[in-house]
This record gives C-alpha cells, structure tokens and sequence, in this order.
C-alpha cells in the first residue's frame, strides 16, 4: 500500500507542467458544460472528444478524456439542483434533494455542497484505484481464457440486471444484442468473415467509436429534439462556498458513499448513476432524519453526489486491470486506450506499471480542477444553461457526423452512427437500456476470442470452463442473477419460503385467541 501511494506521489510530479495545467482546465471546463446541458452526456462527451484526440501524445491525450468525464459527472449536478432535470444520469439522485434546496433559496448551499461531495467522492475512488489496481491486475494475472469468457458474460449479466431494474429482461435483450453486434466482420482467431456477405465493409466490422457516438450521440439528439424546452434560472441564490461545519458533519456519510461509489463502478457495466442512487438508499436508511429526505436534505445530496463522483474512478480499475469497462463512459475511455496504444489488461502492471499511477494522479489534478471551477466559476458557468437545444443539437449532429468519419476516414462509419441512433432511440422509446447494448459491443470480442481459445486448449472439451475454481463462483453467480430476475422464480421462491414460514395465531384457519385484534 505505502509503495503505491509513493508512486502515486512521484506521478503527480512527473505531471506536473504548465502544459498539463492548461489541458486539464480547458478538458474539466468543457466537460463540466458538456454535464450541465440536458440531454447531453459523459459519454457523448467522451465519445466526441475521441476522434479530436488522434493526433495528441498518449498521456496528453488520456488526461484530457478523463479531465472530460471527471467533469461531466460533476456537472449534471447544476442542471440538477437548479432545473430539476439531471444533466447526466448520473445526477438524477441529485436533483432529488437539490431541486429542493433551490426551491427554498438555498441554490447556492447546495451547489457547494454537490462541489465538496464530487471533490471528496473522487479522492476516495482515487485512492482506491492507486491501491487495489496493482492488487486485482496481479489477482487477474491467474485468469485463464475460461474466466476471461465467464468475465464477459458476468459483465453483460450484471449490467442487463442492475440498468433494467423493473424489467431485467430488457436489459439483457439489449446485452445480448449488444453481443451479436461485435459478432459482425472478421473473427480474431483466423479472421473469417462473419455475416459480412460479401461487402467489404461489413467484413471489417462495426467500429466501436461510431456505434458509440450513434447511440449516445445521435440517439440524444433524436431524443432531445422530442422534449421541450427548458427554461433556466437567471442566478444562483447565496454564496456557493459550503461552511466546513456543513461538510465535516457529514464525514461518515462522504467514506461511506465514497466506498459505495466506487464499488459499484467496479461492477462492470453499471456505472455512476447506480452509485449515487445506491449511495442515496443507504444513507436514507440509515439516517436519523429520513424524514428530511427529497424535501431538500444535504446529507442525501452529499451522498447523491459523492457516490457517483466516487463511481468514475472505480469504474476506470477494471478498465486497466482488466480490459473491461465499469460503466458506458469507461467502455469509451477503454477504446480511446486502445486507439492511442496502451494496452490495459492484467500485464499492465508488468509491461507499463507506472501508467496506473500516472491515471491516478490525472485523476487528482481533475477533482482539484472541479473544486475551483465550482467554487469560483459557478454563476458565469450557469450562462451555458442558457443554450438552446434548437442552437445546441445541430452542432453536436455535425460533431457525431465528423467523429464518426475522422476515425477511419470511411463514409461507412458515418451510416453506422446514423444506423445505431436510429435504433438507439427505437430502444430507448420500448424501454431497453443502453448501457448493456454498449457493454455487449465492447466484451462481444473478448467473450468470442476467449470462447474458443479455451476449447483449442481443452481439445473442445467444456469440463473447464464448469470447473475451474472462479469459473464456479462467476457461472454461478451469473446463474443465481438469471433466476433472481426471473419474475416465474421469484414467484415461487416466495410462495416456497411462506409455506415454511412459521404461521402466527389465525393463519391457519383456526380463530385467533380472545383479545386479539
């Protein structure tokens, strides 16, 4: 642990210039209006600013996406609390108590409030990350291609489940389809076409980028042009500095939200948003004022808050360690790696051991970035509310169309990006999350490769995958969440467990004792 921290001490110094300085002011600044616009995301954010990052260093150009989603999650917090509609999902939690703290005048505590939680929210998963990083790539370093395939599918899995709570099967329907997507073009054990047909461009398959910025870019702007106008506040109410007091009394709630963030970004595939609303439920539950709660109580927005600030660098540790992303923006993050040469996965701590601290520190030098634009730059940043979408979208379609084609220079990337926004918002309106169509195209490779690797080892044989040690654990998890989300399951597991549970006075048709009500 003490190694870790030192190194993590010596990347903040490698880092520090007047160059880095400049990209993590301009990436957090952009990333944080990229947050505050409805209907625009960390994602889409993420995704655009890929394609402009091609030309730049490795290091420069990672600092400058992670700047981008450090700031994004914080940002949807503005649009929370003074509109009442999340920038990201991310803040939805958020806008919950938020909302009503600008109701009764008190905007500007609450902001400050959103400032400190984010800030203290991602040093939590900072240290986390410089600590159990190094921990988890030498744990994965005893995976073998059968747990590799059993990652993938857990991945897919947990994210349908969690991302499609009142309906799990929608979420892996989206998963699912997710991974026959990544089926498409050439195979990467003997690179045979796949369901190419004959066309050459379907032989190369669907680019990750432009499937990304269809369905998280075109798609919001198909969605967003359906959505009325909103109208924003013309100022913030109060000073936008938290009193310490109002902070340091909430210090269990902010490790406790912190911890839960960053355990939920370890998850592959759920991501900020279900760290802030785990983060809430439990704070609520275990608070002495729940009363308080979504009539505009601070400890539920610094719990909100912190927990998907803490969120964002857990979900960048299975990135590295694993090559498996946490959440929607990791998965784009996870991309921009491989397009700039890094090679995240278990030897990461083998072959380049010192990039895990350098994220860790860039990761750093963003949450000091979101601590001073939103403490001191909050009521000019609110002018970026004031943006309309008619002004807004057809800027960011001609930034999905160019990102698009700037990856490979191929009009075919473009149609994909149109493709998958149409589908996008096909599934979006019956309900389907994305999260899990995104996570089945980023693992459907991983899943394939690692499939029949293991049975060219196995000679075909399947006994492996069922019984090596943490294939069990994961099949079987995967099992038990399969059955959990099965709504004919769990209608008999309940009517099971009643009919052993022990049966109080009158249950069973005798009448009950005098004197009883």
């Amino acid at each position: 642990m003490l190694d870790g921290l030192g190194y993590f001490a010596t990347a903040i110094v490698d880092l520090f210039s007047l160059g880095t300085l400049f990209n993590v002011a301009w990436a957090t600044l952009l990333g944080i209006s990229v947050g505050m616009l409805p209907g625009l995301t960390a994602t889409l954010g993420l995704a655009l600013l890929t394609t402009l990052t091609f030309k730049l260093a490795a290091g420069d150009a990672v600092m400058i996406l992670i700047c981008m989603y450090v700031g994004a999650i914080y940002g949807g917090s503005r649009s929370a609390i003074l509109l009442n509609i999340p920038g990201t999902p991310a803040n939805a939690a958020t806008a919950l108590d938020g909302f009503q703290l600008a109701r009764a005048g008190r905007a500007g505590e609450a902001m400050g409030i959103a400032t400190a939680g984010s800030f203290f929210g991602t040093l939590v998963g900072m240290l986390a990350l410089a600590i159990f990083a190094p921990l988890l790539a030498e744990t994965a370093l005893g995976f073998q291609s059968y747990e590799f395939f059993w990652l993938a599918v857990f991945g897919v899995v947990i994210s349908g489940r969690l991302t499609g709570m009142n309906d799990p099967l929608k979420g892996w329907i989206a998963g699912f389809l997710g991974l026959l997507v990544a089926m498409v073009g050439q195979e990467g054990v003997h690179a045979y076409a796949r369901f190419a047909y004959g066309d050459p461009n379907l032989a190369g398959g669907f680019g990750l980028l432009p499937v990304l910025v269809g369905v998280f870019g075109f798609t919001e702007v198909l969605w967003v042009m359906k959505n009325p106008t909103y109208q924003a506040v013309k100022d913030a109410a109060g000073s936008v500095i938290p009193k310490i007091k109002a902070v340091v009394v909430h210090w269990i709630t902010i490790i406790r939200s912190g911890l839960i963030g960053t355990f939920m970004g370890l998850v592959p595939g759920v991501g900020e948003d279900m760290g802030a609303w785990v983060s809430y439920a439990v704070a609520r539950n275990t608070s002495r004022k729940k009363d308080e709660y979504g009539k505009g109580s601070v400890e539920g927005l610094i719990s909100a808050e912190t927990g998907n600030s803490a969120a964002v660098p857990g979900a960048i540790i299975p990135v590295l360690t694993l090559a498996i992303p946490g959440s929607a923006p990791a998965a784009v993050l996870l991309a921009a790696l491989f397009i700039h040469g890094v090679r995240p996965g278990p030897l990461i701590m083998i072959e380049n051991p010192a990039f895990v601290f350098h994220v860790t520190a860039m990761i750093f030098y963003a949450s000091a970035a979101i601590l001073v634009f939103g403490l001191l730059l909050t009521k000019p940043l609110l002018l970026v509310l004031r943006v309309s979408h008619i002004r807004l979208m057809p800027v960011i379609f001609v930034l999905c169309t160019v990102g698009a084609f700037a990856i490979a220079s191929r009009l075919f990337d473009v149609w994909v990006m149109l493709g998958f926004g149409v589908l996008g918002l096909a599934l979006r309106l019956l309900g389907f999350p994305m999260a899990p169509l995104v996570l089945g195209v980023v693992l459907g490779p991983i899943l394939d490769v690692n499939l029949r690797r293991g049975l060219v080892l196995s000679d075909g044989s399947l006994m492996p995958f069922l019984t090596r040690p943490i294939s069990v654990v994961l099949w079987v998890i995967i099992l038990v969440t399969f059955m959990l989300g099965s709504e004919w399951f769990t209608s008999r597991l309940r009517r099971l467990t009643g009919r052993f549970m022990p049966k109080g006075p009158g249950d069973d048709g005798s009448p009950p004792p005098p004197g009883a009500p």
